[in-house]
């Protein structure tokens, strides 16, 4: 194996570092074993990686015989990447794909996803992967590990009090999340600016009484405007309410009319825990549907 530093010494060599893309290489090699390790990663896997870079992960990956697919943006690394694996991809053993990862297609027999990711696309990632999991990888995915800003994976999972937010309440309707490794900045190159740690997210395979994307959307509308009272942030009919079926305006505000009177209505968002949420969500749902549409 090349080893960490290597690897991003020699992408070095043929490009300058893009800002503009977050590129942080982790060159740590005992780190990326431990990410590996973490993962669980065996033959029997096909693993999903996301921006890779140099390829350091992507080696550890390979050196476990499993199947990798890797996406990258950056032209320049694709390039470097296919020299350094050919023998791989002529194998069949990586399939590397040119693109944004947010808007490719995703194969779908994917069983983990183990990723040094952009951190500025932390939060629309985890939207991607959830949408993943409600369709396509429902019977495969195993876990994902993932390594991003200390204050993201703390949001995710509500670490403190005050990191109780939108991002961790919806991520527990599909998700249980952990921090795993904290990694500091000099392990990197570049050196981020910020402290970073290795997340791991298990599909909890969790059903409800009420539509994910009705929950989803009312702990986002409750969370908008957090300092004030849900009876004040409810009242707003979400953007994107019409994408759940038999949902529309008029229904949303029949239901809220009717909870009026409810004490929950009086909490700020901070101040329910999730099964709180699942609870009004559904209590939402048990009033009449609008005779019309026409108040959308």
């Amino acid at each position: 194996m090349k080893g960490a530093r290597r690897l991003v010494d020699l992408l070095r060599s043929k490009q300058d570092n893009d800002k503009s893309l977050g590129q942080h290489f982790l060159i740590n090699d005992e780190l990326i074993a431990e990410a590996i390790e973490l993962g669980e990663v065996t033959r029997a896997d096909h693993v999903l990686e996301i921006g890779p870079g140099p390829g350091v992960l992507t080696e550890a990956l390979l050196a476990t015989g499993c199947k990798v697919t890797a996406i990258e943006i950056d032209s320049g690394a694709v390039a470097h990447l296919g020299q350094v694996f050919a023998a791989e991809i002529n194998d069949a053993r990586l399939m590397l794909q040119e693109g944004d990862a947010l808007k490719l297609r995703w194969p779908a027999d994917v069983t983990k996803v183990i990723a040094n990711i952009p951190y500025q696309i932390s939060s629309p990632l985890v939207d991607q992967l959830t949408k993943q999991l409600r369709s396509t990888w429902r019977e495969c995915l195993i876990k994902v590990i993932l390594l991003v800003q200390e204050e993201f994976a703390e949001r995710l999972v509500m670490e403190y009090e005050s990191d109780v937010g939108s991002l961790g309440m919806t991520a527990l309707i599909d998700w249980q999340s952990d921090i795993k490794v904290n990694v500091a900045p000099h392990h990197f190159s570049p050196n981020p600016k910020v402290n970073s740690c290795f997340i791991e997210m298990i599909p909890s395979h969790e059903s409800f009484p009420v539509d994910k994307r009705l929950i989803k959307q009312i702990i986002h509308q409750g969370f908008k405007q957090r300092r004030k009272k849900l009876r004040t942030s409810l009242k707003s009919i979400p953007k994107r309410l019409n994408r759940i079926p038999d949902w529309y305006s008029g229904r949303w505000k029949s239901a809220y009319s009717s909870l009026l009177g409810d004490i929950r209505l009086d909490a700020r968002p901070e101040e329910l825990d999730f099964d709180d949420w699942v609870t009004l969500a559904h209590d939402f749902t048990k009033f009449a549907k609008c005779d019309t549409k026409g108040s959308q």
